[in-house]
């Protein structure tokens, strides 16, 4: 039940994500980190996607690890 729901939402935000790319109404970028943080796990294509993009731009990694650390502390 709770992968068929991870698997609706994700792919809800997904849509609203790329129809949210050709409207200015929508955050399409936002929408599709949303969908694709949903379906992670889900996709094998998502992790290896991310892992050529830490080794490719290690400067945003950095800043990415930072912020997940500091996450906690904030609340």
């Amino acid at each position: 039940m709770y992968r068929v729901l991870r698997l609706g939402l994700g792919g809800m935000f997904i849509f609203l994500g790329v129809i949210g790319l050709f409207l200015p109404i929508l955050q399409g970028i936002l929408f599709l980190g949303i969908g694709g943080a949903l379906l992670y796990r889900e996709i094998p294509l998502l992790p290896r996607t991310v892992g050529r993009l830490r080794v490719r731009y290690p400067s945003i990694d950095r800043m990415a690890e930072s912020f997940k650390q500091a996450l906690p502390r904030r609340f």
